[in-house]
């Protein structure tokens, strides 16, 4: 397994404003390349940087970084109500053909 290095937000923030405010390449990978090296990152690491933060800013399409945060806590609060919700499976006893309980 590969060691993963961990950069500061600010790294990431100050590499990616790069990336958007580089003029002398002609288009973004060859700045993408160039700015990652001088960081110590690879050229697909700060891509990846690059297009989540132009989805978060309304650059590119897709969803936002908050918006996914929250789906996935929508989706995890689904998942516990449906788990609360389940019925409880119990015996049949005293039960009749059609699940009414008699009490005798």
């Amino acid at each position: 397994m590969k060691n993963q290095i961990s950069y500061s937000p600010e790294v990431r923030k100050r590499a990616v404003r790069l990336v958007f405010e580089q003029k002398e390449h002609g288009s973004q990978w060859p700045a993408i390349k160039s700015i990652a090296s001088k960081i110590g990152c690879t050229a697909e690491t700060l891509q990846t940087w690059v297009r989540k933060a132009g989805t978060d800013q309304g650059i590119r399409g897709g969803m936002s970084t908050s918006d996914r945060e929250r789906l996935k806590e929508l989706e995890r609060e689904n998942r516990e109500l449906k788990r609360a919700n389940l019925p409880r499976r119990s015996s049949t006893a005293g039960r009749n053909d059609d699940g009414i309980c008699r009490s005798a």
